[in-house]
């Protein structure tokens, strides 16, 4: 449940928040104006999840660094964390922040569901770094991690993994709220706590009545098929995700974690004593404003 190379990216866009999970991801992106402000003149306020490593002001810090040693002209943001989705779209709507980071399957179903946000111009507002999205065990459950590549692996080369995209993120029709999936039980077998947040619809989606749903479901159902295991889904929150998955509280957490560059911090979203599963799905960075 539960993201860089060089300077010409702009600066919200090296965070895609811990929405998420993920192993990797690079490029490049044009320069940005520097003159980018907020109707107050002020620096734009740029709301994003919570980082594990990383305070708001660090994250500002590593952002100043960047362009002062790049000499290129950034966007000037400032950041504030939210340890929720829910929470950072409260503070879009009221005012506290100018714009949202999020990844942009989740800011295509935000604007199809919600017609006071639009995207920002994406030549100017977002990056073409892609986070590779994974299941997050730790580090000892050495045989968890392999049966879950295992099942990814088969999913990549059958095809199956693909129509999943597809179905449950590509051609979402505007406006659909995200359908529950069965998950498979097989009786006897293992059962493994998967934590869901639902900051990330319509790929992590608690529904209102508290039933996970989206795509995350879709594919945990597939895991459970070709793995034989049963799977329970805890709803969690998301700032909980990795203190719930080293309590042993979970097995396993959606993770997406930031590429890094010689400028961003290996560990500034990475959890200590946790192993990361191959790669499922990648997606890049998107803002999303108020309408004006």
């Amino acid at each position: 449940m539960k993201f860089k190379k060089i300077a010409k990216v702009l600066l919200s866009c090296v965070m895609a928040g811990a929405l998420l999970t993920g192993c990797g991801g690079g490029g490049e992106q044009p320069a940005q104006k520097a003159d980018d402000t907020n109707k107050s003149g002020g620096k734009i306020q740029l709301g994003m999840i919570t980082y594990l490593n990383a305070s708001e002001q660090k994250m500002n810090d590593i952002l100043a660094k960047i362009e002062e040693s790049e000499k290129v002209p950034l966007i000037k943001h400032t950041v504030k964390f939210y340890d929720s989705l829910n929470l950072m779209q409260m503070g879009i709507e009221s005012g506290s922040i100018d714009e949202i980071s999020v990844y942009k399957s989740v800011a295509n179903y935000i604007v199809a569901n919600n017609n006071k946000y639009e995207a920002l111009n994406q030549k100017e507002h977002t990056t073409i770094f892609d986070d590779n999205f994974c299941f997050a065990v730790r580090k000892d459950d050495t045989q968890l991690k392999a049966d879950l590549n295992k099942a990814i692996d088969a999913m990549k080369a059958d095809g199956s993994l693909d129509k999943l995209v597809k179905e449950y993120v590509t051609d979402v029709n505007k406006g659909q709220t995200p359908t529950a999936v069965e998950i498979p039980m097989t009786e006897s077998a293992q059962t493994i706590k998967v934590g869901v947040t639902g900051d990330l619809p319509p790929l992590d989606y608690v529904s209102a009545d508290g039933k996970a749903a989206g795509f995350n479901t879709a594919l945990l159902a597939e895991v459970a098929k070709r793995s034989g295991k049963n799977i329970e889904i805890v709803d969690i929150d998301s700032g909980a995700r990795a203190s719930a998955l080293s309590a042993g509280e979970i097995d396993v957490i959606f993770w997406a974690i930031v590429p890094n560059g010689d400028k961003m911090p290996k560990d500034i979203d990475t959890p200590e004593g946790v192993e990361l599963s191959a790669p499922y799905f990648k997606d890049s960075v998107e803002h999303l404003q108020i309408k004006k």
